[in-house]
């Protein structure tokens, strides 16, 4: 299992990265003064010498990784200086409206560029750096070509909106190869075979995730509302690229959900009672809307198990179902159906387009189905028809031979 990683956060916290396991999420829970994010999906305690150390005497099984700016000497080579620039950082994709993952891997990326130049002022750093750092990447640290652009992307930002200088031409980047992959596509007997060993809200999702061709945040984050069971159509606010789009509503899975929604609501009724239900509303709405938040038409599809504590306000609420109970799930069921290929949830999308353009729908109408902005994109589904090597016999079926008596 991975290890645990430990690093800076805000002022006066540690950010710690738990992989999950219940042992390692009762261990953390012994901590004084711990906090559970669950937009940012990482715990965080008092940052302070004597908490460190028991985090790693805790965890001293499991290993543990410390950043480099909890080193020894980390102060001298400027890590307060770091702080500030990594925190205008967030500031500036916060008022974006970028996801708490972007946030998270742009700062992680800047932090990575900081300490490797950590000699060089930071209004002296330019495309020399950049172009250092880059090519390190390829050439010690072997990335692929999208972890490589990904970390470009991320300092391009923060070169911008932090330091206000415009990067221009990066000249003599040793540029990470980026090999032509096909997505793994499960057949319909594995999909039947993963799904009929899923049970409950996981094995809901699941068929979304392959009915509707969502993505796993797309289906986590679905809200009450987004289910048009009158027009047969989901609506996905806010998908990849914050664009929204309709998908189709699988009819065997709509007299399912309707018995789920019927128990989620009484979940909901019974946390009015105690005086709860409130949830989480994109940008400012809940400031426009004050009732909204409680509404039932803005509840998730596939609330949490328990709540968690807004750390300014102290206000309880109920967030969606974590993706990792999904990703768990979805894991054990395809080991059970004994299914050898490396799939995960996102294969589910895979193959609701491939197994759409299998039964002779248009691509036009698939790239709307599943949110492409280029059809391009899309096309790389058809590179994995169930087709037999494009419909061509080999010519080792003719010949005829058995293997009757024709040796080892």
């Amino acid at each position: 299992m991975e290890p645990i990683r430990i690093r800076p956060g805000e002022a006066g916290r540690l950010i710690v990265i738990l992989p999950y396991s219940p042992e390692r999420v009762a261990k953390i829970k012994t901590m004084p003064g711990r906090l559970w994010h669950v937009v940012e999906k990482h715990w965080t305690v008092p940052h302070d010498d004597a908490t460190l150390k028991r985090l790693q005497e805790l965890f001293a099984a499991d290993g543990v990784e410390l950043s480099p700016a909890l080193s020894p000497g980390a102060a001298a080579t400027g890590g307060a200086r770091f702080g500030s620039l990594l925190e205008r950082l967030r500031q500036a994709i916060r008022a974006r409206h970028y996801s708490p993952s972007t946030e998270q891997t742009y700062a992680a990326w800047a932090e990575r560029f900081l300490r490797r130049n950590s000699a060089v002022p930071p209004e002296s750093l330019g495309e020399a750096q950049i172009a250092r750092f880059l090519s390190s990447l390829a050439e010690d640290s072997r990335v692929a070509a999208s972890t490589q652009n990904q970390a470009l992307n991320a300092l391009l930002f923060f070169f911008k909106e932090v330091l206000g200088k415009e990067i221009g031409l990066i000249n003599g980047v040793v540029r990470a190869k980026r090999p032509a992959r096909l997505p793994v596509v499960l057949s319909r007997e594995e999909v039947r075979g993963v799904l009929g060993r899923m049970d409950g809200a996981p094995r809901l999702m699941a068929m979304l995730l392959y009915g509707a061709g969502l993505r796993l945040m797309e289906c986590c984050q679905l809200r009450v509302k987004d289910l048009d069971f009158q027009q047969n159509q989901i609506v996905v606010r806010a998908g990849k690229g914050d664009k929204d789009r309709y998908t189709m509503f699988p009819a065997s899975t709509q007299e399912p959900l309707r018995k789920h929604l019927e128990r989620v609501r009484r979940q909901h009724d019974e946390d009015l009672a105690k005086g709860l239900g409130n949830v989480e509303l994109p940008n400012a709405l809940a400031r426009k809307y004050p009732n909204a938040p409680k509404e039932w038409g803005w509840q998730w599809v596939f609330p949490a198990t328990c709540h968690y504590v807004i750390r300014e306000t102290g206000e309880r609420r109920r967030h969606h179902l974590h993706e990792s109970v999904l990703q768990k799930a979805f894991r054990e069921a395809r080991l059970k159906a004994g299914i050898a290929k490396p799939a995960s949830c996102h294969t589910l999308r895979h193959s609701f387009a491939t197994h759409l353009l299998e039964d002779g729908y248009d691509i036009r109408t698939v790239q709307e189905l599943l949110g492409h902005a280029n059809v391009t994109t899309t096309m790389v589904y058809t590179h994995v028809l169930n087709r037999g090597g494009r419909g061509v016999q080999s010519p080792a079926d003719k010949l005829g031979l058995g293997w009757e008596g024709g040796g080892a």
